[in-house]
């Protein structure tokens, strides 16, 4: 659900346009890195998200013990590598944020979008390292069973 937020408020309000410029720059410091970082976090995430859920529907179906172990082994895996690509995220994005200059936006168009943004990809890291947590412990589980 995060990445969708995150996604959503880049796309929606991460651009911005001046009357007297003929391109849209990114509202984080006019670093269109930080806003395609944004998005492409966001999509990626839902769709590993989605097809992890897809894999949890299906979990209880697996027969093997090892193909479960190679299940659960994969969500800590990807639980770890998507903590920090949001940690990464997150800290390239408030720092891009930090270091905007007023004069760029200074109605402050989309500044709660860029909040929000921030605030969700920090919530994002907490949330993959509370499934890498709880993964693990599950692992531990499984693997004291065999």
């Amino acid at each position: 659900v995060f990445s969708i937020v995150v996604l959503g408020c880049v796309a929606n309000e991460g651009y911005l346009n001046r009357p007297d410029e003929v391109e849209e720059f990114c509202i984080f410091n006019r670093n269109n890195h930080a806003c395609n970082y944004a998005v492409t976090m966001g999509t990626l995430c839902f769709l590993c998200s989605s097809s992890f859920l897809a894999l949890d529907i299906y979990f209880p179906q697996i027969s093997g013990v090892k193909d479960r172990k190679k299940a659960v082994i994969a969500d800590i895996g990807v639980s770890a590598f998507w903590s920090l690509l949001w940690f990464v995220g997150f800290c390239f994005i408030a720092n891009q944020w930090q270091v905007s200059k007023e004069e760029d936006n200074p109605l402050q168009e989309g500044a709660t979008a860029a909040r929000a943004t921030i605030a969700f990809s920090f919530l994002s890291v907490l949330t993959w390292c509370y499934e890498y947590q709880s993964v693990g412990r599950l692992t531990t589980a499984v693997i004291s069973m065999l």
